[in-house]
Formats: structure tokens, C-alpha cells, sequence
């Protein structure tokens, strides 16, 4: 029993030693952040959700309470797109590759360019049966939100990353 005690102790000694601690919420310089992006964008929908997500900061989404807002995160573009990687020789899909582009810039209230115009892309790739297309599609449909769930990781270290407003 001590020894596993001692084990578990020490595991926990190494672990803090070397700098690992849980990921946390990304910190950011505003506290006020006016994200204008298409009602019908999913990508722009989950973006709303993780930036409120933080407690200390207000999204406003109502473009005539935009003045009060320190930033301005602008969706420039969001485009989803599938590719096919391959087919069989009788012209059968095999491998489809799915994207997600998005491109946006971040504004300061007073028109400062605190993020130039910017472009992220993911892609996934996956295999596809014609026999199993209602299965395929729903895995599609996760890949989708997968790669959706990366971009907005990616787009919340880049906010998180800006110092001065």
C-alpha cells in the first residue's frame, strides 16, 4: 500500500515538474467582442458558444450594440468542401477528403487590424462505401463537426494571442 502511495506521489512530482498542468480556457485582452458572421453559419454559431463560454467576456451579436464592442471579429468566408482522393477502376467512389476554409480578421472598436485578414483550413480524409452511404454520410456529418471543433480551437488561441487593443 506504501509503495503505491510513494508511486502515485512521485508519478505527481514528475508530472508538475516538467510543466504539464490541464488545458484552460484561453484569456483574453478585451472584454468585449462583436462577432459578425452569417446567421446561417454553423462555424460562426459555435464560435459565439466557445468565446461565451469564458465568463469574462460579453459577445454581442446585434449589430446596433456593435459600438460598445473593443473587437470586431469579422467571417470573411466559410466554405465547406469534399473531394474525392479516389475511385475503383468502375468509377466507384473509395476516398472522399473533406475542408473546412474558413478566412476572418480582427478589428479593434477604433478600425485597427489586430489579426490581417487570415486563413485556416483542416481536412480530413475517410474511405467510402456506396452500400453503406446512409452510415458514411453520418460519419461525414462528425468529420464535419470535428474539423469545425479544431478551426474554432485555433481561432480562440489566435484571439487569445492578441495583447494591445
Amino acid at each position: 500500500m506504501r509503495r503505491h502511495i510513494f508511486l502515485f506521489l512521485l508519478a505527481s512530482a514528475l508530472l508538475s515538474g516538467c510543466g504539464f498542468k490541464l488545458r484552460q480556457a484561453p484569456g483574453f485582452a478585451f472584454s468585449s467582442i462583436y462577432v459578425l458572421t452569417p446567421d446561417n453559419s454553423a462555424f460562426g454559431s459555435a464560435l459565439k458558444r466557445s468565446v461565451a463560454s469564458n465568463d469574462k467576456v460579453q459577445v454581442i451579436t446585434d449589430g446596433k450594440l456593435s459600438d460598445g464592442a473593443q473587437v470586431v471579429f469579422e467571417l470573411l468566408g466559410d466554405q465547406r468542401e469534399k473531394l474525392v482522393l479516389s475511385m475503383s477502376p468502375a468509377g466507384q467512389v473509395l476516398e472522399l477528403q473533406l475542408r473546412l476554409r474558413i478566412k476572418f480578421r480582427l478589428r479593434g472598436a477604433d478600425g485597427k487590424e489586430l489579426i490581417p485578414v487570415t486563413e485556416i483550413m483542416q481536412q480530413r480524409g475517410f474511405s467510402y462505401n456506396e452500400s453503406a452511404a446512409l452510415g458514411k454520410e453520418a460519419e461525414e456529418n462528425l468529420l464535419y463537426r470535428d474539423i469545425q471543433s479544431d478551426v474554432v480551437q485555433q481561432v480562440l488561441r489566435r484571439l487569445a494571442a492578441v495583447q494591445t487593443l
